[in-house]
């Protein structure tokens, strides 16, 4: 097995496992990115509060709105960046031990060449798993109709609170993708894909944020005798290094959230994009800079927690899949006659 289809798989698992321990701030967060209602933005919920709400008025399972297309991208997503980034990796690496033997460099990779790794390998995986996330945002920012809203919208007076909540009709992966389409045909699954594609500088920030400080701790060990770096530290690596990235990119992930979520069209301006640029145009000119930043609190928990998790799980799985890998390949040569 090779080292790119290792780590394709270990990403994959390790990514699985963040996104059901984080899936309910990710839902709360895309709400709260895509929010455009007035009444609701003047209330200023906390995460935790926005999180009783949604209970409250709609249900526990809406925290977990589009939870199979998120696991089924997750675990496509990682997987094919983390393949993708090994298979460029390694040219990287014979590329630069190619140039050390010609007396340029000592052999190993650059920060720069780390960051056009992760960007090419970020850009595959952006086309070819988009449609998977406009699914995703569109079933995370379904709302359920209430009996006093729907008595609401025919009398406009009405302003009782919401009591039950009822489900006009299901809200599934088939519907999703039978709306997308109706809406804007097949391009409609590619909405968001030019701020997406910007976004691979955030898992390439990442990235060369994470191997820089991971090469550095593994240099300090080498000369303790120890290349050993341990679960714990590999989290907070992860931690740090999502953390970094996520405070530069934010902006762009709000833009790519508002083109995927459901288009409003009523008369409100404010609703309607036709693109990424008036996306932004309209940003600023009816919400300030302040709208390019909401809900950053709530992803700042949500992405650092859910990075330092995969880091983590992705190393000890790659370690685990390596060793099973070595005592095989052992077992195989003691096995054979002599």
């Amino acid at each position: 097995m090779s080292d790119a289809l290792i780590n394709g798989l270990a990403g994959a698992g390790g990514g699985i496992i963040a996104q059901l321990l984080t899936y309910p701030l990710q839902t709360v967060n895309t709400r709260q990115q895509t929010e455009r209602d007035l009444k609701r933005e003047k209330k200023k919920l906390g995460t935790i509060e926005h999180m009783c709400q949604v209970v409250k008025q709609e249900g526990w399972e809406r925290l977990y709105g589009g939870l199979a297309p998120s696991l089924a991208g997750t675990a496509a997503s990682q997987g094919v960046y983390y393949y993708f980034y090994q298979v460029f990796r390694n040219q990287a690496e014979a590329a630069a031990l190619a140039r050390s033997k010609k007396g340029l460099g000592d052999g190993s990779v650059g920060m720069f060449s780390s960051l056009l790794v992760a960007a090419f390998a970020g850009s595959v995986n952006v086309l070819m798993t988009n449609p998977i996330w406009v699914i995703v945002t569109r079933m995370q920012t379904h709302r359920k109709m209430t009996k006093d809203q729907t008595a609401a919208s025919e009398s406009p007076s009405s302003d009782a609170e919401a009591l039950v909540a009822v489900e006009p009709r299901p809200y599934g992966t088939f519907n999703t993708i039978r709306e997308v389409y109706d809406e804007a045909g097949v391009t409609g699954f590619w909405k968001g894909v030019i701020p997406t594609l910007i976004m691979v500088s955030n898992p390439s920030m990442q990235f060369m944020l994470y191997e820089t400080m991971l090469t550095k701790l593994k240099k300090k060990r080498a000369l303790k005798g120890s290349n050993n770096v341990t679960a714990l530290e590999t989290f907070l690596l992860g931690a740090v290094a999502k953390l970094g990235a996520t405070v530069t990119t934010y902006p762009l992930l709000v833009v790519k959230s508002r083109l995927q979520a459901k288009q409003v069209t009523t008369g409100d301006k404010r609703h309607q994009y036709k693109g990424t640029l008036d996306a932004i145009l309209k940003m600023i000119r009816y919400e300030g800079l302040y709208g390019f930043y909401k809900g950053m609190s709530t992803k700042i928990v949500q992405s650092v927690l859910a990075a330092a998790v995969l880091f983590m799980i992705k190393e000890e799985l790659v370690k685990g899949a390596k060793l099973l890998l070595s005592n095989a390949t052992t077992s195989k040569i003691k096995s054979k006659p002599s």
